[in-house]
């Protein structure tokens, strides 16, 4: 990675809302972040919920702000915690239309790409850290195959094939508590404290190369 006058560079991106929603919390959330976090430069973009058009917005990010980490967040209505993502796969099958309209079903998102890419962050370092500030957060194995997983294995794909050096992955978020008024038994979090945990993963992001070993796996 490349320090620029001893400062790194952090992308860090959100999707604009989709499914009926009228707001994303990991936009949301990635607004709130300040511009310097510890003496790294923090730079904030919302990206199109579409295929493939996210993946060329990115591109287009990550040629204009060359960053030495790349961050994309995601929304994961549902999940109780903030889900460090472990693994991106190469395929959508999507369950709704993406804003764009378009409903890939068992499509590759790179031809002739490897099946899947892991995560180059340090993900249990970065897990571990926003559990000690109190917030909850575990290791994911599954992006899902929507336009987050699709962002993420772009991502990684771009690292591979263009962008070598930089660190890069995924963090999906839950819903906000303005999304789940009329879900009373939907799991939610502050957008202060989504934000708190990405502000979290963006410096461990940057100040740890080799990750801890612990484990975070799963039974079933």
């Amino acid at each position: 990675m490349t320090e620029r006058n001893g400062k790194m560079k952090v992308l860090i991106t959100g999707f604009t809302p989709f499914g009926g929603e009228s707001t994303n919390p990991a936009y949301e959330a990635v607004k709130r972040l300040p511009n310097q976090i510890e003496g790294i430069e923090v730079v904030k973009e919302e990206v199109p919920t579409e295929f493939h058009k996210s993946i060329r917005t990115l591109d287009q990010l990550m040629q204009r702000e060359m960053p030495d980490v790349v961050i994309c967040v995601g929304q994961a209505g549902g999940r109780p915690n903030m889900s460090i993502e472990r693994v991106a796969i190469n395929v959508d099958d999507a369950r709704i239309p993406d804003n764009g309209g378009n409903q890939p079903v068992d499509m590759p998102i790179v031809e002739n790409a490897p099946v899947a890419y892991f995560s180059s962050l340090p993900i249990k370092a970065i897990t571990e850290a926003i559990r000690n500030q109190g917030i909850p957060a575990s290791v994911s194995n599954s992006a899902g195959t929507y336009v987050c997983n699709h962002i993420m294995y772009g991502l990684l794909n771009l690292i591979d094939t263009k962008y070598q050096g930089v660190k890069g992955g995924f963090i999906h978020v839950p819903f906000s508590e303005e999304q789940v008024i009329d879900k009373p038994t939907m799991p939610c979090m502050n957008l202060q404290t989504i934000a708190k945990a990405l502000e979290i993963a963006v410096k461990i992001a940057c100040e740890v190369n080799v990750d801890v070993k612990r484990s975070e796996g799963t039974i079933c």
